[in-house]
Parts: structure tokens; C-alpha cells; sequence
């Protein structure tokens, strides 16, 4: 096998969309979860957007598509279900909470811990029909609208969990 050419098609399968599923039923689910080139993934509709990240969190694994999402300081964020740390939904970052130790009576505030885990960038263009479609250019997840017909698009795959 040419490493050259594996290098080749692995860069390449970074930047490839893939249709996960209907805008649709995303909106009336809130979440959705789909596997993008062997990442799992979760896909949030929160507020009128869209937000996707890895399915698993980043401190122990956690399955963040059956977290909470609550809002910390003004950010929306998933909280995991087995250690209730908290995710932002827009930028990945751990939030937490902190308080100085030398004025035990000061209220405690909300601090990031940085970008902890990865989101992927869901966007809208068009598809194949007049109609748009939401896609990531850089983090492989794409969402499709209601009127969306499934044999215009060939990148639609449906998973063995039943999800696109």
C-alpha cells in the first residue's frame, strides 16, 4: 500500500461532508446522533441553531447526546450525565466554577478551562436541489431540511442505529 496515497484519501475524508439527516427531525428531536467517518457524533438544534460535537465527553467518556443542556453564565452548555461537567454547546470549552481562597465570602464565579472538547462546524449552503441544507466543511456533519428527497443527494447513508 502507497503511504502516500492513504495520506492522500485520509485528508481528504477530513473535508468531505456527510448527510446525517432531515433539518426536520432534528428540530423536533433537539438532537440527533450519526457516525461521521468513524467518529461518533452528536448533532443539538438548541435556541434556533445548530450545534455538534463528539458523542463521548472528554473527561471519562460520558454520553453527552443524554445530557442536560442548561445555560451557565449567558452560554449554553450540555451537561454529561455521569460527572455534570459542563460542556459549551458553541466552542467546546469545560466551564466551571471558582472562588479565591483568600475571600471565602466572595461569591463564586464562572471560569473556561479552555477548549476541552470537539465540536464540528455545521453550516448552511445548498444542495443538490434549490433548497439548502446545513453542512461542515471542516468537521464532516451535515443536516438536511424537510424538503429534502433522499435519492437527490447521494451522501446520505442511513447507520445500523437507524440514524442518517
Amino acid at each position: 500500500m502507497d503511504p502516500e496515497i492513504s495520506e492522500q484519501d485520509e485528508e481528504k475524508k477530513k473535508y468531505t461532508s456527510v448527510c446525517v439527516g432531515r433539518e426536520e427531525d432534528i428540530r423536533k428531536s433537539e438532537r440527533m446522533t450519526a457516525v461521521v467517518h468513524d467518529r461518533e457524533v452528536v448533532i443539538f438544534y438548541h435556541k434556533g441553531e445548530y450545534h455538534a460535537m463528539d458523542i463521548r465527553c472528554y473527561h471519562s467518556g460520558g454520553p453527552l447526546h443524554l445530557g442536560e443542556i442548561e445555560d451557565f453564565n449567558g452560554q449554553s452548555c450540555i451537561v454529561c450525565p455521569w460527572h455534570k461537567y459542563k460542556i459549551t454547546l458553541a466552542t467546546g470549552e469545560g466551564l466551571y466554577q471558582s472562588i479565591n481562597p483568600k475571600d471565602p465570602s466572595a461569591k463564586p464565579k464562572w471560569c473556561s478551562k479552555g477548549v476541552k472538547q470537539r465540536i464540528h462546524t455545521v453550516k448552511n449552503i445548498n444542495c443538490c436541489t434549490d433548497s439548502s441544507y446545513l453542512h461542515s466543511h471542516a468537521k464532516n456533519v451535515s443536516v438536511l431540511p424537510s424538503s429534502y428527497r433522499r435519492h437527490q443527494c447521494s451522501a446520505l447513508k442511513k447507520h445500523k442505529n437507524g440514524s442518517f
